[in-house]
């Protein structure tokens, strides 16, 4: 029954992953200008549109976040490759989480679901704790 359980979060963890990866790389459509001044805009949403913008505007962080967080989704998806997947996925589902905790921590329902994330992929550690045990401690 473990391994069933396990088997569907990383199913379940690695599609997410995959998805928030592919969304990197569609365009959005155009918005309309708003009537909104910035000025009007709460702190947190000037925050949040400042960190997206910034990678963003980097040329580089944006799909290259993209592309782990699709590669890291994979290698869950594989089960062959999904201790690699669980282990490279860590600072991004730790880097969402905190993104909603101190950016929206208003948002409770976003805060759980993100955090369920990170959730799964300790326990996705956790269980593989024996393979990692062999990999980091060894004498």
């Amino acid at each position: 029954m473990k391994s069933i359980i396990i088997f569907v979060v990383r199913i379940a963890l690695g599609v997410l992953l995959v998805y928030g990866g592919v969304t990197k790389f569609v365009p959005k459509a155009p918005k309309a200008e708003s009537s909104v001044v910035k000025q009007d805009l709460p702190d947190h949403v000037v925050k949040i549109k400042a960190l997206i913008g910034g990678m963003k505007q980097s040329g580089y962080f944006w799909p290259f976040l993209g592309v782990s967080e699709i590669l890291c989704g994979l290698f869950l998806i594989s089960q062959v490759f999904s201790l690699m997947g669980a282990v490279m996925s860590v600072p991004i589902t730790l880097n969402i989480f905190l993104f909603h905790a101190f950016l929206e921590p208003h948002e409770v329902g976003e805060l759980m679901m993100t955090g369920l994330y990170l959730g799964a992929n300790l326990c996705l550690l956790a269980y593989d704790y024996p393979k990692l045990k062999l990999i980091f401690l060894s004498k």
